[in-house]
């Protein structure tokens, strides 16, 4: 298990330099600012139960933060491609999926590999 959080970590990462490096449209939410709201989650999506209080905050965060397109459809790259880069099965992909609603909000993004970011232009409430 803390293997596979090790390498989760690492590829959220990896994900946040290439968007730094590539630049592409004017976003303000980092790769890396994804990962560290996410991070907390980690344990939920390993073990599922309740999410913690640190990964409903995270969540939030991240959802209050996407405040113009390139923002949102930049969280919606980092989800997505942090999610294409780890060994993943279909419970903890569906954990990942239901993770907004149980921690009380409707997300506007769908937690998939197979998402289409540019679809994200509208602000959701959170």
């Amino acid at each position: 298990m803390a293997c596979s959080r090790v390498f989760m970590l690492l590829c959220m990462m990896a994900v946040s330099m290439v968007a730094l490096l590539l630049g592409g449209a004017k976003a303000t939410v980092t790769c890396g600012q994804v990962a560290n709201d996410l991070t907390p989650c980690l344990t939920y999506l390993e073990k599922g139960g309740t999410p913690g209080a640190g990964c409903c905050n995270g969540i939030k965060s991240l959802y209050a933060m996407a405040r113009t397109t390139p923002d949102r459809q930049s969280v919606c790259n980092c989800v997505k491609e942090a999610i294409s880069k780890v060994k993943y099965t279909s419970t903890n992909l569906g954990l990942a999926a239901g993770l907004p609603a149980k921690c009380g909000f409707k997300s506007p993004y769908k937690i998939s590999p197979s998402t289409n970011c540019t679809r994200y232009t509208k602000k959701h409430e959170v």
